[in-house]
């Protein structure tokens, strides 16, 4: 029976890490992916000879391509750590979570934030819309932010990054309590391997022994 749990955690293990494995992929290419509609965006924003001064004050801005390569980024960067967070599960509700998981949750969720606000406010900057020169000569200018689009890419890959570490550190954890090894953290939250409890050994029992057969053991 031993063995039959063994091989049976051994295949647990094996379907766990193919599992991890095809996880890992697909988010690195989303992750990429992400990054990349970032950079074509940068690179399709609006220029200054395409705003369009209409009237004294008055200026409008063409929607340009960034605003449809912007908004994609975004959506596949929330797909994309959307993907990690179901598949890692509640980090606060695994207690054996060490203080380095913690760091890379946290500061994945910081990154992706800051990446979904770049991209988004350049999509919306890079929309069909009118502004109103009133309070300065340069106010219609105001939309050409550089490198609004690339900030959000870069952020973007490093959540990612750092996503993809915590959700290889919480399957370790997964793994090894699949097969059966404690694991537990020490005061500083970091992973500790206990080792195994070996049974102190029984003492012996005294064993009664008839006084003939005592006395005939002497004799021999």
């Amino acid at each position: 029976p031993s063995t039959s749990t063994t091989s049976t955690n051994w295949e647990l293990v094996e379907d766990m890490e193919k599992r991890v494995l095809l996880i890992c992929i697909g988010v690195c290419f989303l992750g990429v992916t992400a990054a990349a509609l970032g950079f074509a965006a940068e690179s399709k924003r609006i220029k200054e000879s395409e705003i369009n001064f209409f009237a004294p004050g008055k200026c409008a801005y063409p929607r340009t391509p960034a605003f449809a390569l912007g908004l994609t980024a975004f959506v596949v960067l929330i797909v994309t750590h959307g993907i990690i967070n179901a598949s890692a599960g509640c980090m606060y509700c695994n207690k054996l979570s060490s203080a380095w998981v913690t760091f890379c949750a946290v500061f994945s969720w910081l990154m992706s934030t800051l990446a979904s606000i770049q991209l988004l406010a350049g999509s919306i900057l890079n929309d069909r819309h009118t502004m109103d020169e009133m309070y300065s000569v340069d106010f219609c200018y105001e939309v050409l932010r550089p490198w609004i689009f690339a900030k959000g890419a870069i952020l973007g890959l490093i959540s990612v990054t750092f996503g993809v570490l915590y959700y290889l550190n919480i399957s370790s954890i997964k793994d090894r309590n699949q097969m059966g090894t404690p694991v537990n953290t020490d005061n500083h939250g970091n992973i500790a391997m206990t080792q195994p409890q070996v049974p102190a050994q029984m003492s012996l029992q005294p064993v009664f022994v008839p006084e003939d057969t005592y006395n005939r053991r002497q004799l021999v």
